[in-house]
């Protein structure tokens, strides 16, 4: 069996008036991720590490900051066509590790609703996938709560 590692990270400035979004769970929280689409930093690691477990590029690549279609777009969406376009290519998704960076708000209530979130988008099952929360303990910008960031590893496997 034929198998690809990609990487992905992505980190968006927490910010008034924005709703927060991870993993395409909603979150209550005052602030929310500053970014031309929801912001949603745990999608968007993901995207960058299927992108790259591909070799085609970055998010910015395919759906670029500059283009008004994805103005506000569901990154959940977003991610989907990605999905897509893993599947044209021959691969599926065999198992993703990802963690979410944030000082506050506390995000362990939300884990399991984003990883089944993931799971439904890449067509496999919630035991494919970890979704973890960590601080940064008091530390720089994410310490300071001005920002969120996240990672992610994808292992891909040749379908056949």
């Amino acid at each position: 069996m034929k198998v690809r590692v990609g990487f992905g990270w992505d980190i968006h400035r927490l910010v008034e008036g924005r709703r927060l979004v991870l993993g395409g769970v909603d979150i209550p929280f005052p602030k929310g991720l500053l970014g031309h689409s929801d912001g949603d930093a745990l999608a968007h690691a993901v995207i960058d590490a299927l992108l790259g477990a591909l070799a085609l590029g970055d998010i910015g690549t395919h759906f670029p900051p500059t283009d008004p279609r994805y103005k506000d777009a569901d990154s959940m969406l977003l991610l989907g066509q990605v999905v897509h376009m893993l599947h044209s290519r021959g691969w599926r998704v065999g198992s993703l590790d990802t963690v979410i960076i944030a000082e506050r708000p506390v995000l362990h209530p939300f884990l399991d609703a984003m990883r089944q979130n993931l799971a439904n988008s890449l067509g496999v099952a919630p035991q494919q996938i970890s979704v973890k929360a960590k601080t940064a303990e008091g530390l720089g910008p994410i310490g300071q709560q001005e920002a969120i960031c996240a990672y992610a590893v994808v292992l891909l496997e040749e379908q056949g």
